[in-house]
């Protein structure tokens, strides 16, 4: 077989997104959204595959820049439309389609790769590591009941267009990217993400509502929703579906919450992705009324090692030897010495003896400091010489929030 790996032309771009749709089961997308992933797209950072005419492998790498620990925004290729026809699986196409990737990604010094995975058993052996997880909840609010913090009442709130409101919540989210690791910096164009609600997608529910929570005349915190009624032998059984949400500061933050727990016909809210260590699960009198479930988030890979460590801070001072092993990325194979603090840090390469030996996909997903180097060791995916240093490590590398990727891309 012969097939042609090149850069995306804009001119190819129906036929290269009509094999995406085809992978991903062969619907098309809404119009609405096939027509924000084309203006979102960066054919100059996209691949194909071609055989003859027909286009059998997609990829894209969109430009980011990712919240780090310390609050730093690190360039990072967003991985995504990712697929290989069904016609010519198994014929190394995506193994081909990564390694472009990567060589292209390292030649534009952006030292991380990351991606959301359809199937998360793919892309660990192209070195990425869970770094994130999602938690999905349905909070049962005719049982549940929240205590809220003082202040909360000097929180106002009003209803407004999701439209008219889109960028009062986007300076919200704005403020909030540096504190988490594993958000996005959303360029311009990307504000247009949230606000997308076709009305063949909204399966019986409304159409995307707003609400802003107000303090001196300033947004400080804001959530898109829509609801769903339903009615019941009892009564009525609806439901809230929370698309997004921030807030700048607890009172703010619980009188979103009590907004979205409180209104009237609804008997639950429906939770897709928020962070792990969401705080309204302290707010809740029974956390066992709310159905918690987590899944896996962004997966990250590490491109150029010393770059990615070094644009990171440490929550406790660590200076480690870490033997690193990565097949696809040989540059960033052997030993490199990482010293950091809360401050910064320095890495570089060393012939010192190794602390701890791991692979690039380890380091990828203990990166954002949401998966502990320990927990990865009792798994014998982190291999300790040179005793105490795990310990050192994993508190180092950890996180005072967990990290999260607040939206898919």
């Amino acid at each position: 077989m012969t097939t042609d790996l090149r850069a995306l032309r804009p001119a190819e771009w129906e036929p290269w997104f009509r094999q995406l749709e085809l992978a991903f089961g062969g619907v098309p997308e809404h119009p609405q959204e096939r027509e924000l992933w084309k203006a979102l797209t960066e054919c100059e950072r996209s691949i194909g595959v071609w055989d003859g005419d027909v286009c059998v492998g997609t990829a894209g790498a969109f430009t980011f820049r990712l919240s780090v620990p310390g609050g730093a925004l690190v360039p990072t290729a967003g991985v995504t439309m990712v697929s290989v026809a069904s016609t010519h699986r198994r014929r190394g196409i995506l193994t081909s389609m990564m390694r472009r990737q990567l060589d292209d990604v390292f030649a534009w010094g952006e030292p991380l790769a990351v991606l959301t995975a359809s199937e998360p058993a793919i892309y660990g052996r192209f070195g990425y590591g869970i770094a994130t997880r999602q938690l999905r909840a349905e909070i049962d609010t005719d049982r549940v009941r929240l205590s809220v913090p003082e202040g909360t009442d000097d929180v106002a709130l009003r209803l407004a267009p999701p439209e008219e409101a889109s960028a009062a919540c986007e300076a919200v989210y704005a403020r909030l990217v540096p504190g988490r690791p594993g958000m996005l910096a959303r360029r311009p164009g990307w504000e247009r993400l949230p606000l997308l609600d076709p009305p063949e997608e909204r399966a019986g529910g409304s159409a995307l509502q707003c609400v802003l929570a107000e303090r001196d005349g300033e947004v400080v915190g804001f959530a898109l929703y829509s609801t769903k009624p339903e009615w019941g032998p009892a009564g009525p059984k609806g439901t809230v579906r929370l698309r997004h949400m921030g807030a700048l500061d607890p009172a703010a933050y619980a009188a979103v919450w009590r907004f979205l727990c409180g209104m009237d016909l609804m008997s639950a809210v429906q939770v897709g992705n928020r962070p792990v260590d969401d705080p309204w699960q302290h707010l809740v009198s029974d956390v066992r009324r709310c159905d918690l479930r987590e899944v896996d988030g962004l997966h990250v890979r590490l491109v150029d090692l010393p770059a990615a460590l070094e644009a990171r801070t440490y929550r406790a001072p660590v200076d480690v030897v870490l033997e690193v092993d990565d097949v696809f990325c040989p540059w960033n194979t052997g030993r490199w010495r990482l010293s950091g603090d809360p401050k910064g840090a320095t890495c570089s390469r060393t012939d010192d003896a190794a602390d701890l030996a791991l692979s690039v996909r380890e380091l990828g997903a203990a990166y954002l400091g949401g998966v502990s180097l320990a927990s990865l060791a009792g798994a014998g995916l982190v291999r300790e010489a040179r005793q105490g240093a795990l310990a050192e490590a994993s508190l180092a590398f950890g996180s005072a929030v967990a990290p999260w990727l607040p939206h898919g891309f």
